[in-house]
């Protein structure tokens, strides 16, 4: 399992990270970008790639 964390202090809600997931985990909420589907995470780690904010970390859990 793993655990996405964004940070919304940095997050601009871009939505890069939204459309790169091949997994839906990440959606735009109230103008930033939210993991609603975490339980879908690959572990991938496309949405921290992505990111030009650096505000999101992936980890095992």
């Amino acid at each position: 399992m793993w655990d996405v964390v964004v940070d919304k202090d940095k997050c601009t809600g871009c939505e890069e990270c939204v459309n790169a997931c091949p997994a839906s985990v990440l959606e735009l909420v109230d103008g930033k970008s939210d993991p609603v589907e975490m339980d879908e995470c690959l572990g991938c780690e496309t949405c921290v790639e992505v990111c030009p904010e650096g505000c999101i970390t992936v980890t095992e859990v």
